[in-house]
């Protein structure tokens, strides 16, 4: 800029500026060749910030899924004078879910419910949905089974997890993961006021995921599936009030299991367990005494700022005010189908029938056994 003046001035005076003019140009070209750099710089660094997880709060524990830490249980474990038998074997026996036939239509992880069986699943559905909408102030919403790589992004499963999502390459859309992924975006780039806070949406859906690098680890039954369907509690909170409102939410999936008298115990991960995307989690696992093991049926996380960062979603604490970051939460409000594992191991009778839990019997058409 300062040269330019200069050689205006020299023009002015009729003074040859021909080498200013020469030197200007390779000026001009070499600003060319810098921006062209750090636009692929910055296109790096932007990818290596995509890949750094969120910070682990200061009360989760140190360590890997071992350090993982119990802090309360409720329910007593069901005892039997026989021995119980596995959710795959009671499907099979009342023909409720037919594995073979649901590997036979998609391939391996794919499940075709049936009879009582669906309509156990879709009870299940409705229950807890109705729950969450009449009890618990949650705004009901039935977003897309597709979603963008912006998305994908902005909830965090993109870049690092693009290896477990079914995609479909000619339109670079994904199938959803959880609910999570189009509900939490809803509000992607956009700014709500103070006073619309805290929102609470809640979102049926099915779920889709590879599951890359699981091949061959639990594969019989329906403990790690490709699809499965799952209810899911999404939360946009102001950042002061997020770890409460985990509590919450925690609080509205335990209603649920106690209200389906499921024993079940709350687990808070440990740093190295936890997901890419989350500050805090807590697990909720239901005991199976057909399989003799705990069985993750939610996962309620707060992500404080991460998500939002990722997706620019922001408030304004005061009308008019500067725009801040607010926090996001969400939670399964539960996952299916291992409910539906918990229901049938727990309620398995002698001779092989399934008492059904009195809260879905008006969900079941009456029906208060299967079998």
């Amino acid at each position: 800029n300062k040269v330019n003046k200069e050689i205006g001035s020299l023009k002015q005076k009729g003074i040859p500026a021909d080498d200013k003019i020469a030197e200007m140009k390779e000026v001009s070209q070499k600003i060319k060749t810098m921006d062209a750099e750090l636009g692929t710089l910055e296109e790096e660094i932007h990818h290596m910030a995509l890949m750094i997880p969120n910070l682990p709060h200061e009360s989760v524990p140190e360590g890997g899924e071992a350090d993982n830490k119990e802090i309360r249980s409720w329910g007593e474990k069901p005892v039997f004078s026989f021995p119980a038998k596995t959710h795959w074997d009671l499907a099979e026996q009342h023909d409720i879910i037919d594995f073979k036939r649901g590997a036979k239509l998609t391939g391996s992880g794919f499940l075709l419910f049936k009879k009582h069986g669906a309509r156990l699943e879709r009870a299940l559905i409705n229950y807890f949905i109705d729950t969450h909408v009449s009890k618990n102030g949650f705004t009901e919403v039935f977003p897309p089974f597709l979603v963008n790589r912006k998305s994908m992004t902005g909830t965090g499963q993109l870049p690092k997890m693009e290896a477990d999502m079914y995609r479909l390459t000619e339109d670079d859309l994904f199938l959803i993961p959880t609910a999570e992924v189009p509900v939490t975006n809803i509000y992607n780039d956009e700014i709500l006021e103070g006073d619309e806070l805290p929102k609470k949406y809640v979102a049926y859906t099915p779920c889709f995921r590879r599951e890359a690098g699981s091949y061959g680890k639990e594969t019989r039954g329906m403990v790690r599936i490709h699809q499965f369907d799952k209810v899911e509690m999404v939360a946009w909170v102001k950042p002061e009030e997020s770890y409460d409102f985990l509590e919450t939410l925690t609080g509205y999936a335990e209603d649920l299991l106690q209200s389906l008298k499921l024993p079940y115990r709350v687990v808070v991960l440990s740093s190295g367990d936890l997901s890419f995307a989350s500050a805090k989690t807590y697990d909720l696992e239901v005991w199976v005494p057909g399989m003799e093991r705990w069985l993750e049926v939610s996962s309620v996380s707060n992500f404080v700022d991460f998500q939002a960062r990722r997706a620019k979603i922001r408030f304004r604490p005061k009308k008019g005010g500067k725009p801040e970051f607010l926090h996001t939460l969400n939670g399964s409000g539960l996952a299916l189908p291992r409910v539906v594992v918990g229901i049938l191991e727990n309620y398995q009778n002698q001779d092989g029938s399934i008492t059904v839990p009195d809260v879905l019997i008006p969900y079941m058409n009456g029906t208060d056994r299967i079998g």
